[in-house]
């Protein structure tokens, strides 16, 4: 699929007015004198070049002004749809009263927050979520596994663009802050002058923000590594990227506080006409999807829908149908009418408006975009009412249970793929027998656990438990010198041990645990066999308790949490951080609890066609 075509248009045409790093927007948009909202009809909104918006260019009758037997036309409603990439303009015709409507991501109005909250009638009230949107990815050079090795790097991104709150999400993951890497800002999010280029003719720049045709210059696909051919670079991937950090960038439309105020009942129906055409674009775009006809069903008129925004958006965006355009519609996760009362309703959204609200306005003031924080309203609209408006199925979001399967993911010891799908990992520790973990003790780590598993919206949270390998090795020796396979030369502290007259190194944990499993120390006491069981099982026990105490902690908190994206797993001795413990101490850092967010294979996801 060639659907980075229209992603990497779209970024570039924003990218073409993105605001300049540490650069306020007041600064970037000038002075601009707030003015009602224009009563001439058709109604101005805006949109931006993104699959999201093709549903409402179907609620219009396929067609830029409403149409009067379309969705939007029935329910009385005269619009025109104008192109809104161009930000800073879009912010202007927003601020003068040409538009009551303004189009973006939500960290698109946090950057201009404080000039779109500058008067009390253009304050936004955010009225519809589209979308997750996808297509960004981090690519980092060989050396570097997983976002744990990010401090203390140099990254590269263009400045102030769509990826500056990818990466904000990015550092949030691995608990660091933008003080502990070196930014290196690009002028440009792609060409000569882009991030991709920059790190080819830069050795010194570990990681790159790029768009889906950049990421695969660099490193030839989103599971591949560059082999150094063909502008590749030797042995860079990717290692975030928004296939797997879903809920990362959410779209939506905001309208200005007066108009809503006075008008509240058109801003329902264009949300209720919006969620209606979702609701058959989502059905013609599945049909599609496993037809791969224009011809069945609702094929003609999903092909003239894609035909209609092949023509909007470009042919530079979508050069085919099948492939580009009906790819555009694939990489939008249309939320629907449930996703949009999780999104402002439900307060154990970790997701939700209120958190990414304070997201967007902590990266707005924190890069230097606003001095002040100047936030949002939310609708309060009556959804039964809105879902009426147009006969939309009224579905309130479910608790999500049982989305992933986890039988299909390796995160074992010895496993070929855990590390390279590894994202990031953090680890707690415990005392000796313990299997019981207090909210108290550790809470910051919990939260942490449940807030990567509602962004990560494509991954598990492993929780594999660690034993401490001490007492299998001590048992594994009286065994094999009580038979006579094992002897021991040297003094207390410097011991050697040999194996048949070959020397044994204890360190060698693979080594020790296939000579447990041979059998050849079984009928001894103490046996090292059932030791080494007995690990295992408590690491298993200690894992589970930790599950248990992290879906507990999100139940007590009223949070969110699909539990089927927290995966115990026992390791027992195999993976310990110090071989040959020599003292208390080595043994309790090997005494852990690993938190591992992995990449899940799509066919292990049980996707909903309205994904929120």
């Amino acid at each position: 699929m060639k659907s980075w075509k229209w992603l990497a248009v779209f970024l570039m045409l924003f990218a073409g007015t993105a605001l300049g790093a540490e650069q306020s927007f007041s600064s970037l948009v000038g002075p601009v004198t707030v003015q009602d909202v224009s009563t001439t009809k058709p109604t101005v909104v805006p949109y931006i070049t993104w699959g999201g918006d093709v549903a409402a260019f179907y609620a219009n009758g396929t067609s830029l002004t409403t149409t009067p037997t379309s969705i939007y036309g029935k329910l009385g409603l005269n619009l025109k749809f104008v192109n809104g990439d161009d930000f800073i303009q879009q912010t202007k015709s927003y601020m003068t009263g040409k538009t009551p409507y303004i189009r973006g991501t939500f960290r698109m109005l946090g950057q201009a927050s404080e000039v779109l909250g500058s008067d009390p009638r253009t304050k936004p009230v955010v009225v519809l979520q589209l979308t997750w949107s996808l297509g960004d990815h981090l690519v980092a050079r060989e050396t570097i596994r997983t976002l744990n090795d990010l401090k203390g790097k140099k990254i590269c991104l263009q400045q102030g663009g769509p990826h500056v709150g990818l990466l904000q999400d990015t550092l949030d993951a691995a608990n660091l802050s933008w003080d502990d890497i070196t930014v290196v800002w690009a002028k440009d999010l792609s060409g000569p002058n882009g991030p991709a280029e920059m790190m080819r003719k830069d050795k010194s720049i570990d990681v790159a923000c790029v768009i889906t045709p950049d990421m695969i210059g660099l490193c030839s696909g989103l599971d591949q590594k560059g082999s150094g051919a063909e502008g590749t670079i030797k042995g860079a991937h990717v290692i975030n990227s928004t296939s797997t950090m879903s809920r990362s960038i959410a779209d939506v439309w905001a309208v200005r506080a007066d108009y809503f105020k006075s008008n509240k009942a058109d801003v329902e129906k264009f949300v209720s006409g919006y969620l209606k055409g979702t609701e058959a674009l989502v059905k013609m775009r599945d049909e599609y999807n496993t037809s791969s006809s224009f011809t069945q069903g609702s094929g003609p008129t999903y092909k003239k829908l894609l035909l209609f925004a092949q023509k909007t958006f470009g042919e530079e965006v979508i050069p085919t149908l099948e492939e580009d355009g009906h790819g555009l519609l694939l990489d939008a996760s249309f939320v629907g009418l449930p996703g949009n009362i999780s999104f402002f309703t439900d307060a154990g959204n970790l997701n939700g408006f209120e958190a990414k609200q304070k997201s967007a306005l902590d990266l707005a003031v924190g890069r230097g975009y606003a001095k002040e924080r100047r936030g949002f309203s939310v609708p309060g609209f009556d959804y039964k009412a809105l879902a009426a408006l147009t006969g939309v199925a009224y579905v309130e979001p479910k608790k999500q249970s049982g989305r992933i399967n986890a039988e299909s993911i390796d995160m074992f010891p010895g496993s070929e793929t855990l590390d390279e799908n590894t994202i990031v990992s953090f680890t707690i520790n415990f005392q000796p027998n313990q299997t019981a973990f207090s909210a108290d003790t550790y809470g910051a780590e919990f939260e942490r656990a449940i807030k990567s598993a509602s962004t990560f919206g494509n991954a598990v949270v492993a929780v594999r438990g660690h034993a401490d390998p001490n007492k299998v090795l001590a048992d594994l020796v009286r065994a094999g010198m009580a038979k006579g396979i094992i002897k021991r030369s040297g003094s207390k502290g410097s011991y050697k041990y040999f194996l048949n007259n070959k020397p044994l190194d204890l360190s060698q944990t693979q080594t020790i645990i296939e000579l447990v499993k041979s059998g050849s120390f079984d009928g001894s006491s103490p046996n090292p066999r059932e030791t080494m069981q007995a690990a295992l099982n408590l690491s298993q026990a200690r894992a589970a308790a930790v599950k248990k105490a992290v879906v507990d902690f999100a139940t007590a908190k009223s949070v969110n949490l699909d539990d089927s994206q927290i995966q115990p797993v026992g390791v027992g001795i195999a993976e310990p951080l110090i071989a040959r413990p020599r003292n208390a101490a080595d043994a309790l850092q090997n005494m852990r609890v690993e938190f591992r967010i992995v990449k899940v294979p799509a066919e292990s996801i049980n996707a909903e066609d309205f994904d929120f």
